[in-house]
C-alpha cells in the first residue's frame, strides 16, 4: 500500500522489508505455507510493488508454487483469484512446477472463478453472495475481458454489486458497512476502467469514493467502521483503492 500510493520513504524502508522476507523465505525452506497458497500471492504483490524481483528471494521462485493448480485452488476462491492478480501484478509467466499433479495455466484460473459464481452473478466464500470477494474476483478476471464468458460474468457481478450498494454509496460485509468493502469495491472498478460516477454505482448522488472517504480520520487514517478508530487494514486497503 505504501508503495503505490506513492508515499515518500527512505530507501531503507524497502531493503529492510525485502531483508526481512528474504530471511523468513531462507528459514522455512521456500514453504511460506503448506496449504494456503494466498501466502506466497500476498508476497509476490508486496515484492512487485517495492520493485523487488520475486523468483529469486534467497534462492527461491516464489511464484513456481502458483503453478501447482490443486494445492492453489485448495483453499477456495480466493486462491485462483488472488494467484491470477499476483501473476499479472507483473505480467509473470507460470513457472513449471515439477510437482504439481496438474500444472497451472492462467486459463485455469480463469475458468476456475468462473465456475465459482453464484447464479445471482456474485462470489463468495458461503452464502448467496458477497461484496469484497466479488470484487476480489471482478480484479482478476478484468484482465481477460476479450473471452465473451469473462465478460458476460463480470457484468452479471456489477449488476450484482450495484444492487448491494448502501444509500450513501458504500457496501457492507455481513451486514456490517466497512471501509475495506467501499476499497474493494473500488480497486475492482479502477481495474475494469469503470468511473467511481458511473450512474450504476451512484446512489442519492454519493458514489463508493464519497463512502470510502467517509472513513477517514483527522489523521488520514481510516477506520473499519462507521464511529470507530483507525485501522490499520482499512487504511492500508483505502491505499491501495
Amino acid at each position: 500500500a505504501l508503495a503505490r500510493s506513492g508515499a515518500e520513504l527512505p530507501q531503507a524502508y524497502w531493503d529492510n522489508y525485502y531483508a526481512a522476507v528474504e530471511k523468513y523465505v531462507a528459514d522455512c525452506g521456500g514453504v511460506l505455507h503448506e496449504k494456503k497458497y494466498t501466502e506466497y500471492s500476498r508476497v509476490i504483490l508486496a515484492l512487485t510493488a517495492i520493485g523487488a524481483d520475486p523468483t529469486d528471494v534467497a534462492g527461491y521462485n516464489l511464484l513456481t508454487p502458483l503453478g501447482d493448480f490443486d494445492k492453489t485452488v485448495w483453499q477456495g476462491i480466493n486462491g485462483p483469484v488472488w494467484a491470477l492478480i499476483a501473476l499479472d501484478s507483473g505480467d509473470y509467466p507460470i513457472p513449471a512446477n515439477a510437482a504439481a499433479k496438474t500444472q497451472a495455466t492462467r486459463q485455469m484460473y480463469v475458468d476456475c472463478i468462473l465456475s465459482r459464481q453464484r447464479e445471482n452473478g456474485a462470489w463468495s466464500l458461503s452464502g448467496s453472495g458477497d461484496a469484497d470477494l466479488t470484487a476480489m474476483a471482478l480484479t482478476a478476471l478484468a484482465h481477460y475481458r476479450q473471452q465473451e464468458k469473462v465478460q458476460t460474468a463480470v457484468d452479471r457481478a456489477l449488476d450484482w454489486l450495484s444492487a448491494q450498494q448502501n444509500g450513501d454509496g458504500g457496501f457492507s460485509a455481513a451486514g456490517i458497512a466497512t471501509a475495506e468493502s467501499c476499497a474493494q469495491v473500488l480497486g475492482a472498478l479502477c481495474e475494469l476502467k469503470i468511473e467511481p460516477t458511473d450512474s450504476r454505482f451512484v446512489k442519492n448522488g454519493h458514489t463508493v469514493l464519497d463512502a470510502l472517504l467517509s472513513y477517514q480520520q483527522r489523521d488520514g487514517s481510516f477506520a473499519h467502521v462507521q464511529g470507530g478508530g483507525s485501522n490499520q487494514m482499512a487504511t492500508e486497503q483505502a491505499m491501495c483503492a
